[in-house]
């Protein structure tokens, strides 16, 4: 078996490293920014947490990356210094972040020059999932490199679909998570106006559940904007930024979209009142009732 690096390892990155340590994967390598926590998880699954990125390349044949943004993949992809790239030659880069397209073509090209390979594989789904190995991924690049990465996409993975060259997983993810962000800021207001009105919001969940309102995010969200429970699985600062990726494509395209819009002001003004780190079942703050008292207020 390949030899396994997580760069990232935040909630997903920890553990889908635990996933395919407990499939018999030899994971070798982990690094984060937060030293603490890789050197945490290091000590949990038997690997070296690695101060130097180019020591996680040294130690791995596969460099699985779950990154924050587009500035980190910059960092990680860099063409010199301390850089995943260093004597990269033969080995795949499997980048999970969501991120912009270009920032995965990128990478693809900048490992290409080093000899090496890499994947995008945007990841639809959430913790539980990462550590159960049912992920569904949305793959981007070369078709050769997909056939490598596949024997340890399918120990992540319950589901996937292969999308195309570099950058066009990306593009779907966007899409995803901008549709999957107007879904959620949509039932918070339909539960805030249904707490305005007095109606018992277990029974307006439930008909929302049997109707045209019934959505993805009413059984993953709805309960938790009832009973304010906003516990972190994905967190309103990264719908945020995900919805300001779609903009962007949309900026390109020559499109205007109002509800992406809306949605991501909402999720901007969660940032601005100090609510960015929880949940984007959050946004239900905003909404209720006599829930949050705006700083601007």
């Amino acid at each position: 078996m390949e030899r396994i690096g997580i760069v990232g390892v935040g909630r997903m990155g920890a553990n889908m490293a635990r996933r395919l340590k407990d499939v018999g994967y030899p994971v070798t390598a982990v690094s984060d920014v937060r030293a603490d926590a890789a050197q945490k998880l290091a000590a949990e699954i038997g690997a070296e947490a690695c101060m130097e990125l180019a020591r996680v390349t040294e130690l791995a044949d596969v460099i699985v990356t779950v990154v924050t943004d587009d500035a980190a993949m910059k960092k990680i992809f860099a063409p010199g210094g301390d850089t995943l790239l260093k004597r990269a030659k033969g080995k795949l880069f499997i980048n999970c972040a969501t991120v912009s397209p270009q920032a995965h073509v990128r990478a693809e090209e900048l490992a290409e020059k080093k000899g090496a390979q890499a994947l995008e594989a945007c990841m639809a789904s959430s913790i539980t999932q990462a550590r159960e190995g049912s992920l569904y991924l949305m793959l981007g690049g070369k078709p050769e490199t997909f056939e490598r990465a596949k024997p340890i996409l399918e120990k992540l993975s319950s589901s996937m679909r292969y999308v195309g060259k570099a950058g066009e997983a990306a593009k779907v993810k966007a899409l995803v998570n901008m549709v999957m962000n107007i879904n959620t800021a949509g039932l918070a207001e339909g539960l805030g106006l249904g707490a305005a009105l007095g109606l018992d919001l277990t029974m307006l969940r439930e008909v929302f559940g049997q109707t045209g309102a019934r959505s993805g995010v009413l059984q993953t969200d709805g309960e938790d904007m009832q009973n304010r429970e906003h516990s972190c699985f994905f967190s309103a600062a990264h719908a945020a930024k995900d919805s300001g990726i779609a903009l962007k494509l949309a900026k390109e395209a020559g499109l205007n979209l109002p509800l992406a819009a809306a949605t991501f002001k909402q999720y901007r003004r969660m940032i601005d009142e100090g609510l960015g780190e929880l949940d984007k079942s959050g946004i239900a703050e905003l909404t209720f009732k006599g829930r949050h008292q705006s700083k601007s207020a």
